[in-house]
């Protein structure tokens, strides 16, 4: 791969030491990828393009303010038209404008070009998390953001445990391997989130109702990461990506390990739960799910209401049912997200703790048979 220039600027802006900083780049991210370099390389070519431009008109310019001066003794010429001024003027433009198109057409249609890959990923994009399907393997999970809301949120005065990687970690990152072409399907479950890692030269918009698609082909191990670009809601700025790109044979371990914890964590739709035990799981998927919006201690914020003495979770337990399968103006619909149990769980938990003291227990039958209706 080729070395592209970076500069570190921000130690010298804030006179802090280099080590202190993470490496500010003053240019785009060294690409991994020989489309990524070929972004590259044409973003250098452009700029280079625009700056001989600028220099040449605002030289001239200045130039002509400065020389044809009234103080200077110049008096301004008077002239109606120029035939060959006008066309000089439209033929150069015309030919910078080909010589820019050209290239940039070449890469478009290369980015498009989604023929020959070796494996394909479904990606989904929820409010606020990221969901992927290895069509291939038969894999499937959840993306999050790993920082605890806790901390981002600063509740009660908690400061956060700041690293390099502060807000840019997930709880289950995209791996691929090195060298192989991979093919992304993109959609989004409620609104429009944009899936972007800038060292793969990959920035596709995932929108409801369509299937949007994009490939990328790393050629060197490491971690990456991105950011849904798209302003998807109040916590647009909570759902990073992390791809690791590894060996294939990492690769090949981690699809093993990956359909064992599959095959470990499938619920018995059939199985009957006891309260305590469907509280403590309730936690857990509402500390994933529902904590983002509503915080973690149900007091809610902005426009999710408290859920602490909430009528909907204290009130009739089918009306809550109803809310979290089809969702509700900001609410999502998570019948599509979370199986029965999961659903199940979540209310169990809501109506159950903080001064929420129903002591009801839904099973994931009930969820189960409330899909049909």
């Amino acid at each position: 791969m080729k070395k592209r220039a970076s500069w570190s600027f921000a130690a010298l802006a804030l006179g802090t030491s280099l080590s202190a900083l993470a490496d500010y780049k003053l240019n785009l991210q060294t690409p991994v990828t020989k489309l990524g370099e070929e972004v590259y390389d044409l973003h250098t070519f452009l700029l280079v393009i625009c700056s001989v431009i600028f220099v040449v008109v605002f030289g001239a310019m200045f130039y002509s303010i400065f020389k044809h001066r009234k103080a200077a003794g110049h008096k301004a010429a008077n002239f109606h038209e120029s035939t060959t001024v006008e066309i000089v003027w439209t033929i150069i433009p015309a030919l910078i404008l080909v010589a820019m198109a050209w290239p940039a057409t070449k890469v478009i249609i290369a980015q498009k070009d989604t023929r020959g890959a070796d494996m394909t990923i479904k990606v989904t994009g929820y409010q606020w998390k990221w969901g992927y399907d290895y069509l291939d393997e038969g894999i499937s999970f959840h993306s999050r953001l790993a920082t605890p809301q806790e901390q981002y949120e600063n509740y009660e005065g908690q400061k956060p445990v700041r690293n390099a990687d502060y807000m840019l970690e997930v709880d289950n990152p995209v791996v691929v391997p090195v060298g192989k072409r991979v093919r992304l399907l993109l959609t989004a479950n409620d609104v429009i989130h944009s899936w972007w890692v800038p060292a793969f030269a990959v920035k596709q918009d995932a929108i409801p109702g369509y299937i949007r698609d994009t490939w990328f082909k790393a050629e060197k191990e490491g971690v990456y990461r991105g950011q849904c670009v798209e302003l998807c809601g109040k916590d647009h700025g909570f759902m990073p990506i992390v791809v690791n790109v590894v060996s294939q044979e990492k690769y090949d371990a981690w699809v093993g390990e990956q359909k064992k914890l599959m095959a470990a964590s499938q619920d018995d739709p059939n199985k009957v739960w006891t309260l305590p035990e469907m509280v403590a799981r309730g936690q857990k998927v509402y500390d994933s799910n529902c904590a983002v919006c509503h915080q973690a201690n149900g007091k809610g914020q902005g426009a999710f209401p408290a859920l602490d003495g909430s009528k909907m979770v204290v009130g009739p337990k089918a009306d809550q049912v109803h809310l979290l399968l089809k969702g509700k103006g900001a609410m999502p619909a998570w019948e599509k997200t979370l199986s029965d149990t999961e659903i199940a769980a979540a209310i169990t938990f809501t109506r159950n703790s903080w001064g929420n003291k129903t002591g009801e227990l839904i099973q994931p039958a009930e969820i189960k048979a409330a899909r049909s209706m």
